[in-house]
């Protein structure tokens, strides 16, 4: 494969136009790594290839950000944490490949998996206030590659379909829809399954799973195994630009940037329908903490 050099000098794109470039980028040379497999005849080795789609689309990220944005400081999954980030004012936070599993995953029709994801989000010192939302997220983009789709906070999605369709579930006209692990789905999420007004949507990876709370697939995902603030943040970003809700399990805030990425939980809704899944995760024993956003 031959990989595209990136070509972003400084001060051609805002930080939102770049956010969605590079995610987009960075997707199409995972896209090129899987025409390649293709081209040779389609057998691979899967851990090798994710083993290659980490570090391909992770070089390419970081040639970009560099050449973009020389003076940013990067975290990101596939790189050495530098510690010096957190007192960075300004701080690229990306996924290079959410969903490595998926990516090299074949579809029951023989083709490829298409529920895989690149992050590439923005943290700033101070943006806490109205320039962005909580955590400091300034812009942020989640590409689905194999969708050729990028959802960006440059271009926040809206829609009075959205709306209609939570209303429907106050009204007891069609259950809440809540994205989920296909394999691993956290214990509560299954106890709020068993409900009849409550149907899990299995899907891959945690960047597919909030984008599609924007595009209105499901109406929330909420998870309590653990992630990292890569697993997160653009994701989180595009959600509160669309006008969802997006904090911690219990209602608290999410932060970003911390000398610990380590964050233990996430919950995304569509914002007519916070408290109310607020009050079915507290009927399963989720802590909710008094006043919690919605």
């Amino acid at each position: 494969m031959t990989t595209p050099s990136p070509a972003f000098p400084p001060g051609t794109l805002d930080d939102a136009a770049l956010a969605a470039a590079l995610a987009d980028g960075a997707g199409r040379v995972l896209l090129a790594l899987r025409a390649d497999i293709d081209a040779a005849g389609g057998d691979f080795e899967a851990r090798a290839f994710k083993d290659a789609g980490d570090a391909a689309a992770q070089q390419w990220l970081a040639d970009a950000i560099t050449q973009a944005r020389p003076d940013d400081a990067v975290l990101s999954e596939e790189a050495k944490d530098d510690a010096a980030r957190t007192g960075a004012d300004r701080v690229w936070i990306i996924d290079p490949l959410d969903g490595t599993r998926e990516f090299a995953e074949r579809a029951s029709d023989g083709g490829w998996r298409d529920d895989f994801a690149v992050h590439v989000a923005l943290w700033a010192r101070g943006a806490e206030d109205a320039t962005a939302g909580p955590g400091g997220l300034l812009a942020g983009a989640v590409a689905l590659p194999a969708r050729d789709v990028v959802h960006t906070t440059g271009a926040p999605s809206s829609s009075t379909d959205l709306d209609a369709a939570a209303e429907a579930v106050l009204r007891g006209e069609r259950p809440l829809r809540i994205a989920a692990s296909r394999s691993r789905p956290p214990a509560f999420v299954a106890e709020l399954a068993e409900r009849d007004d409550v149907e899990l949507v299995p899907m891959g990876s945690a960047g597919v799973k909030v984008v599609s709370v924007v595009d209105g697939t499901v109406d929330a995902y909420v998870h309590g195994g653990g992630q990292y603030e890569w697993d997160s943040a653009a994701p989180v970003a595009v959600a509160l630009a669309a006008g969802h809700t997006a904090t911690r399990l219990d209602g608290t805030p999410l932060e970003y940037n911390r000398q610990d990425p380590w964050l233990p939980d996430l919950f995304v809704c569509h914002p007519t329908l916070a408290a109310h899944l607020r009050a079915a995760l507290q009927e399963v024993g989720v802590a909710i903490k008094e006043g919690a956003q919605s």
